[in-house]
């Protein structure tokens, strides 16, 4: 693979930087959605639950098996456990985050963005 030149930010600082600036020091919401083994599912979901940042755990069914709701302080935090924490749950085939950008309800309450 060929580094990026050295005037040129690499793609994964300059988006943390881009969300950094966004986000600042509000929490970050994301839901992350994962494709596990079949026979895996339930430990999975159990595993993932002792996460103090996983707030919702479900499993669905669709082209995912589970459904995560988390959130962080910081944007560093959701990386770092998308990077090094979740990866250690076995079982886990694919993982793919999406962060909330706006709530408009949450946890029963309506909310004015």
């Amino acid at each position: 693979m060929e580094k990026p030149p050295a005037n040129k930010v690499p793609v994964s600082q300059a988006v943390e930087t881009a969300f950094t600036k966004v986000w600042g020091d509000e929490n970050v919401v994301a839901l992350i959605a994962l494709k596990v083994e079949t026979s895996e599912a339930d430990s999975v979901a159990v595993e993932v639950s002792k996460f103090a940042e996983v707030e919702d755990v479900f499993l669905v069914t669709g082209d995912i098996d589970i459904l995560l709701k988390i959130r962080f302080p910081h944007y560093g935090e959701l990386k770092d456990f998308v990077l090094h924490r979740l990866p250690g749950v076995k079982g886990i085939r694919e993982t793919k985050t999406l962060l909330v950008v706006t709530s408009y309800k949450e946890g029963g309450e309506t909310h004015n963005p």
